[in-house]
């Protein structure tokens, strides 16, 4: 119901599309700041506030997309501003949507109302800038990968490519994990707050539970470049245990027609359990892990044009490789292909 809801509300025109890959950019920003602007919901008429950064330029440019963390909102710098950096540096628009602010209330936390919110967001930068439509990407981290990939099932036929770092995908595990003892920790009352109640509440409640986790709609995305990354030692040294990653990434290898790259249950238990490389494992990583990076890749899985990373560090985001990941993406008209 969520995602069919939500993609009768989207608002930017699309085509059906493949993806390929395109060459570096030639950067053409300013020195303008970031401006905070003001947007009609096009669902409930109220207003929303957005991050906008414009290069000065009247060609065709990409647009990049950062969301806020789970407590944050379009006010928060970090890590805004080190996305924001890597767009501007390649000369791309840049939006930093509110998308009704921390995941606490019931119309935050990837409801229907916050999908629409950055749908009006694309929009509006379509509408006051020359934005390359094949070339829309959406990134973020934590809750703001939790929103990303919550985007790509609501509405995979916007992007060009999605960066989660660290995210959450299935709000009943995370409400287990950050409940001890019986008493809800803060992230488990947020969830209960936006959900109505815990996990087995109600029949509603289980309703909210699985219409704002993304893991219930990725399958959605068959097709559509997904890049997932996880620190090793979250859930240890961080608040998402990294088998939300794991369990995504499957999801995406077998819509994308690759179930053997799927990781066992086995080998779940052993990364998130041990936070270690399970023995005799020797996969070969692939040429842009030796790129410069904050935190060493330790593992890649890739199944069609979905991709998992693994890599040497906690609850925390790498926004150069992000985008540069980002940026080897294009939709394509099929049309177009030979």
């Amino acid at each position: 119901m969520l995602i069919k809801k939500c993609m009768q509300m989207v608002l930017v025109a699309t085509q059906s599309l493949a993806y390929a890959t395109v060459p570096g950019d030639d950067p053409s920003g300013s020195d303008a700041p970031l401006r905070e602007v003001e947007i009609t919901s096009s669902v409930d008429g109220t207003t929303q506030v957005v991050m906008v950064w414009v290069p000065d330029t009247d060609k065709p440019t990409p647009l990049l997309v950062a969301l806020h963390t789970w407590s944050g909102d379009f006010r928060q710098a970090n890590p805004r501003d080190q996305f924001w950096g890597e767009a501007k540096a390649r000369g791309w628009a840049f939006i930093h949507p509110d998308f009704r602010g921390p995941s606490n209330t019931p119309h935050g936390c990837a409801s229907e109302l916050a999908i629409v919110d950055v749908l009006d967001a694309v929009t509006y930068a379509k509408q006051h800038a020359n934005i390359d439509d094949t070339r829309i990407y959406l990134v973020g981290s934590s809750g703001g990968g939790h929103m990303a990939l919550q985007m790509v099932g609501a509405a995979p036929e916007v992007w060009a490519g999605v960066s989660a770092w660290v995210p959450i995908t299935d709000l009943a595990a995370w409400h287990a994990f950050h409940t001890r003892d019986g008493t809800s920790g803060k992230y488990a009352r947020h969830i209960e707050a936006a959900c109505g109640g815990p996990p087995g509440a109600s029949a509603a409640v289980d309703a909210q539970y699985r219409d704002r986790s993304p893991i219930h709609h990725l399958s959605n995305a068959a097709g559509l470049p997904v890049d997932i990354n996880a620190g090793i030692y979250d859930g240890h040294r961080g608040s998402v245990p990294i088998d939300h990653s794991l369990r995504a990434f499957n999801v995406l290898a077998e819509a994308n027609g690759h179930p053997e790259m799927r990781l066992s249950a086995e080998e779940m238990a052993h990364l998130v359990e041990h936070a270690t490389i399970p023995p005799g494992w020797a996969e070969t990583l692939p040429d842009d892990a030796a790129q410069p990076r904050r935190y060493a890749v330790l593992l890649r899985r890739t199944a069609g044009p979905a991709r998992l990373t693994l890599f040497d560090g906690g609850h925390t985001q790498d926004p150069a490789p992000a985008v540069a990941w980002l940026a080897a993406q294009r939709r394509v008209d099929p049309s177009e292909e030979e």
